[in-house]
């Protein structure tokens, strides 16, 4: 599925609840995502399942943000990550091989 379907999914399923519930509560939504993500990354045992469920979730709260703003993620991902580190220039990154 590209970004741009997951999102348009996201908008058709929850836009109007978004908006009542409103940018700021939303974007809290997606800390408590966070958290959760942190919580069992820190555990010993890493429980996959439960972190690609964590993992979904902040995508879908991010992509909730993104439609309150108007923002189309998978344009904005694009030009932020082009097909080459934005720092090097290369790909794949180098900038960890690069001499001191």
């Amino acid at each position: 599925m590209r970004i741009s379907d997951f999102q348009e999914k996201i908008r058709y399923l929850y836009l109007e609840n978004d908006k009542r519930r409103g940018i700021k509560s939303t974007f809290i939504w997606l800390v408590e995502e966070v958290g959760e993500l942190a919580t069992l990354l820190n555990n010993e045992t890493l429980e996959i399942p439960k972190i690609s469920e964590e993992l979904s979730d902040i995508i879908a709260w991010t992509l909730s943000i993104a439609n309150l703003l108007n923002i189309e993620m998978e344009s904005a991902l694009s030009l932020k990550y082009p097909n080459k580190c934005v720092k090097c220039g290369a790909a794949p990154c180098q900038c960890n091989n690069k001499p001191k």
